[in-house]
């Protein structure tokens, strides 16, 4: 199989299901076009990005569709699911 990669999860999926427009570490900034107008996905968004205590704070916006997450790398990186989620979000991010 390789280097294929497959989403084993909802957050594989999620990450997978929006554009990634910055990253830095400790913050990272999301878009998602189905997020615009849409409170009830912002709802869902800020519960269940939330709920990683490895994860400081989200802030969503439904007029841009913007998900800005902020986060302490060290910690974030002892849960091995949101590790790999970092990883595939620095090499997926959009160069400016």
């Amino acid at each position: 199989m390789g280097n294929l990669q497959i989403p084993t999860n909802t957050l594989d999926l999620f990450i997978r299901s929006v554009e990634i427009s910055s990253y830095l570490p400790g913050r990272v900034r999301l878009h998602s076009k189905k997020l615009i107008g849409n409170p009830g996905l912002e709802q869902q968004v800020q519960q269940q990005l939330g709920a990683f205590r490895e994860i400081e704070r989200v802030e969503t916006n439904t007029v841009t569709g913007s998900i800005l997450i902020y986060y302490v790398p060290e910690i974030l990186r002892t849960n091995r699911d949101l590790r790999k989620v970092e990883e595939y979000i620095m090499t997926h991010a959009r160069r400016r």
